[in-house]
C-alpha cells in the first residue's frame, strides 16, 4: 500500500554541473539550496540584495544587476531597524555608518552582476505574490525595515504582471547571457499573515505564472516543485518548524536530496559524495586530537583536498586547507 502521494518530479532538462556559475535570488528557501550548493563548492552567489520574497523586487535586483547599477547615496535612507540601507535589500545590509553600508551593498553588486554575466543558471525562488507599496513614491518595497504598515498600501499581484516583468526580464538576459537558464521554484513557507486562503491564492499566483513563462521559454525556463513537495508529498506537521510556517530541517533535507537526483548531473553528484567526506573528516572531534592516528588522518584529509583540486581547479578550498593545517599545528 502507498500511504502518500509522491511529487512528480520530472529531470531538470539541464542539470547542473559541478563547474556551473551559479546565482541564486528570492525567499530564505532560496538561502537554504543556495547555501547548500556553496557547501558543495559550486561557485554560486547567494542572494545578493538579501532574502526576497515578491517577483518583482527579484526582478528589480536582477535588472540593477544586469545594467551594473550601482546604488547611490540619495538611494540610502536611515531605518529604525538597525541603520542605513535601501528600500531593496534585506536588513543584514543595514549599518548605523552609512558609508559603510554603501559600500558593502555595492561590492555585493559588483561581484553578483559580474556572475550574471558569466552564469549558466539563474535560480529563482518566488515566496509571495503580496507586495508593499511605500505610498510617498508608490514604490515597491523588498524590505519594510519596522517601518510602520500604515506608510504602505498592500496589494496582491496579477499573474500577468509577473509574466510580462519577466517577459522583459528575459530580453535583457538574451543580451548579456545568452547561455543562462533559469530554474523556478516557489518557496513552500506559509505566509500564515495572509490567512490560509490569502496564502493559497498568492501561491496559485505564483505557480500559474512560472507555468506560463515555462511555456513561453521552454529551452530557457523550467520548474522544480518545492513547494509542491513540501505540501503533498510531506503534508504532515512533523514536517514544519515551531512556528508551523517553515519546513522543518528534515523537510529541508529531504528537498534537497530531491534536487539534487533530479537537477544535478551524474559527475557532479560524484564529486558531492567525496567532499562530503572532506567536510565529515573537518567536523570529527577526536579524544585525542594530538595523536599520531589523528594526525595521520589529517594528513589523508589534506592528500584528498589536494587530489579533488587536481581534477577540478577552480574550487577554492583555501578555508578548508588552513583548517587542516591549523589541526595538524596541535601540540603533541
Amino acid at each position: 500500500m502507498e500511504f502518500r502521494t509522491k511529487a512528480d518530479i520530472s529531470i531538470c532538462k539541464y542539470r547542473l554541473q559541478h563547474s556551473d556559475k551559479l546565482l541564486v535570488m528570492g525567499s530564505c528557501f532560496a538561502d537554504h539550496i543556495g547555501e547548500r550548493l556553496k557547501q558543495m563548492k559550486f561557485r554560486t552567489i547567494v542572494n545578493p540584495y538579501g532574502v526576497l520574497y515578491n517577483p518583482l523586487s527579484i526582478a528589480e535586483g536582477l535588472t540593477r544587476l544586469i545594467e551594473y547599477r550601482p546604488f547611490t547615496e540619495g538611494e540610502m535612507h536611515e531605518f529604525p531597524d538597525g541603520g542605513w540601507n535601501t528600500w531593496l535589500h534585506h536588513s543584514r545590509y543595514s549599518h548605523p555608518d552609512k558609508h559603510t553600508a554603501l559600500t558593502s551593498i555595492n561590492e555585493s553588486i559588483e561581484q553578483s552582476s559580474k556572475l550574471l554575466a558569466e552564469a549558466n543558471v539563474l535560480i529563482i525562488t518566488f515566496g509571495t505574490a503580496w507586495v508593499y507599496h511605500l505610498n510617498d513614491t508608490n514604490r515597491i518595497v523588498g524590505n519594510c525595515h519596522k517601518i510602520p504598515e500604515r506608510n504602505f498600501s498592500r496589494q496582491r499581484l496579477h499573474v500577468q504582471e509577473i509574466i510580462d516583468t519577466y517577459s522583459t526580464l528575459m530580453h535583457y538576459i538574451e543580451k548579456i547571457n545568452p547561455q543562462l537558464r533559469i530554474l523556478f521554484t516557489v518557496s513552500p513557507i506559509r505566509h500564515l499573515k495572509d490567512g490560509l486562503h490569502g496564502n493559497q491564492l498568492s501561491k496559485s499566483t505564483l505557480l500559474l505564472a512560472i507555468d506560463e513563462l515555462c511555456r513561453m521559454y521552454p529551452e530557457k525556463c523550467y520548474y522544480f516543485p518545492a513547494y509542491e513537495i513540501v505540501m503533498d508529498e510531506l503534508r504532515d506537521y512533523r514536517f514544519y518548524a515551531e512556528d508551523m510556517a517553515h519546513p522543518s530541517q528534515q523537510a529541508i533535507e529531504y528537498v534537497w536530496q530531491c534536487f539534487v537526483e533530479h537537477c544535478i548531473d551524474t559527475e557532479a553528484q560524484c564529486f558531492m559524495q567525496q567532499w562530503e567526506k572532506v567536510i565529515r573528516a573537518l567536523e570529527h572531534r577526536p579524544f585525542r586530537p594530538a595523536s599520531e592516528q589523528y594526525q595521520s588522518f589529517i594528513l589523508q584529509n589534506l592528500k584528498k583536498i589536494a587530489e579533488l583540486k587536481a581534477l577540478y581547479p577552480y574550487l577554492d578550498v583555501q578555508e578548508e586547507i588552513e583548517r587542516c593545517h591549523s589541526l595538524k599545528k596541535i601540540p603533541t
